[in-house]
């Protein structure tokens, strides 16, 4: 019986988790469930799954204390809450030794040197739950010291790949929403569609894999069925195929090396044509920011999550138009310094600091 700490239980990732969990009762326990802001949904899984901890984040932000105590008797540790919040439960499982499931993309944008070195410190494994970064994983055979070429992150190229800059002008909080293949939480879903999304995968990358940007690259693969390849020094790659199904990776992040059923078998002639297109940068700015603060390091790739997660919420709401999620995101970057990123705090205060601009420029 694996026992899991389940951190974002009320999200897209959690609630595929909850039933991955539901289905398995033999394999799989929780030891505590964390909810964002949905209290009754939060409720109902308690009544369900009577976690030794519950926790609602809104009500109040949990003690360094408390947090320790959320992760102290579970196996690992699936940190599938949104945004930079997700970052102090990534390094409170870290601390408490536990393996990390990780879903919160965010951990190793804006923290992965401190992440991955506090995990090198206590010798605890990182386990990837983004489908892409799964993918690499089991291409890598479950090994990310594996020697490679280069790696090679797939986007679906979302609902607006083929449209111009002109038509980008005029799309809508509802357009954006549209994913073609994946079902996500809106954020991550409008990430999908400026390409930021993506952007943060390649920063991931760097973190997971130990490796340089010039090694990692993106490109377009619009039926999402092959999740990401690498290239190895002999000319082979080796690909991860499936259909798009977020259950596969989550449950392999809990049961790896072993393999449970899960998804249907891939029927690949009637799938048919496969298509891959090179990475449209000059219509989707978000991705070349995204690389650029990857690249600067310090606290700009997390001045780049919060004034996006500013920028994103305010196109939902429809004070802002497409392109100036962008826009908004290059005006924090540039007005703010960049600096070192030597402990949670600074990056903490550098996510203030870039919301409170953000705002500033969305709202005036």
């Amino acid at each position: 019986m694996k026992k899991i700490a389940l951190v974002g239980c009320t999200g897209n990732i959690g609630k595929q988790t909850v039933r991955i969990v539901r289905e398995n009762p033999d394999r799989f326990s929780f030891t505590a469930l964390v909810a964002g802001s949905n209290k009754e949904g939060l409720s109902a899984l308690e009544n369900e799954f009577r976690p030794r901890r519950a926790v609602c984040a809104k009500e109040r932000e949990p003690s360094e204390e408390e947090l320790g105590e959320l992760f102290s008797d579970c196996d690992v540790a699936l940190i599938a809450a949104g945004g930079f919040a997700g970052l102090q439960y990534t390094l409170a499982a870290i601390k408490a030794g536990k393996t990390v499931a990780l879903a919160n993309k965010e951990s190793l944008v804006c923290g992965g040197e401190i992440v991955t070195r506090e995990a090198e410190k206590k010798r605890v494994e990182i386990v990837p739950v983004d489908s892409e970064h799964s993918a690499l994983f089991q291409a890598l055979s479950f090994r990310r010291n594996t020697p490679f070429a280069r790696l090679v992150l797939t986007a679906s190229g979302g609902p607006f790949f083929e449209y111009t800059k002109e038509r980008l002008k005029v799309v809508t909080a509802k357009d954006a929403l549209a994913h073609p293949t994946w079902n996500m939480g809106a954020k991550i879903t409008v990430d999908s569609a400026t390409l930021l999304n993506k952007g943060y995968e390649v920063i991931e990358a760097k973190w997971l894999y130990h490796t340089d940007f010039s090694k990692i690259e993106a490109v377009v693969h619009p039926e999402s069925i092959v999740h990401s390849l690498v290239y190895f020094e002999d000319g082979a790659a080796m690909a991860q195929l499936a259909y798009p199904d977020m259950r596969l990776p989550i449950q392999l992040a809990l049961t790896y090396p072993d393999r449970l059923p899960c998804l249907d078998q891939l029927d690949l002639v009637k799938i048919g044509t496969l298509n891959f297109y090179p990475f449209p940068k000059d219509k989707f700015p978000c991705f070349s920011l995204a690389i650029e603060a990857g690249r600067a390091g310090g606290i700009a790739p997390t001045l780049l999550n919060g004034a996006g997660e500013e920028a994103v919420g305010a196109f939902l709401k429809g004070r802002i138009k497409f392109l100036q999620i962008a826009e908004t995101i290059q005006g924090v970057l540039e007005k703010i310094p960049n600096a070192g990123a030597d402990c949670f705090e600074t990056l903490r205060a550098a996510d203030i600091q870039a919301r409170e601009l953000a705002k500033r420029l969305i709202y005036g």
